[in-house]
């Protein structure tokens, strides 16, 4: 009988220190999140990229102020699987876009596609000021 109470006594302390406890450790982390994805070299949705392209007239033909580009990122496998999108913002120069990310995480090294037209999610934003 005195090891029934003791237990119960166990179980109502744990039951009323757990939400405390869950509370504890639930904390949103939202800026530190994004710092920490941000040294990773991943962008997400309101981050500025900058996209190198290849600067022909076919470029500036195809893709317009506004426009929205897919992102895909090549697989281990080889397949490119769509990650996210672009919204492009400025040309800047000959070679490059400046995009703002609408949607999904974007790195550097994924390919933003519109029709045949790619540009490549560089790392150096210098380039897009």
């Amino acid at each position: 009988m005195k090891k029934a109470l003791t237990i119960a006594a166990v179980l109502v302390a744990l039951a009323v220190s757990l939400p405390h406890a869950v509370h504890a450790v639930s904390y949103p982390l939202i800026e530190e999140q994004r710092e920490e994805k941000a040294a990773k070299g991943i962008r997400e949705k309101g981050d500025t990229v900058c996209l190198f392209q290849s600067g022909t007239g076919d470029v500036r033909k195809g893709i317009g102020i506004g426009d929205v580009l897919t992102v895909y990122r090549q697989q281990k496998n080889g397949i490119m699987q769509e990650v996210g999108k672009i919204r492009v913002l400025s040309f800047q120069g000959e070679d490059y876009l400046k995009g703002e990310v609408a949607e999904g995480e974007v790195m550097n090294g994924d390919v933003a596609k519109k029709g045949s037209i790619a540009g490549l999610v560089i790392s150096s934003e210098e380039r897009c000021r």
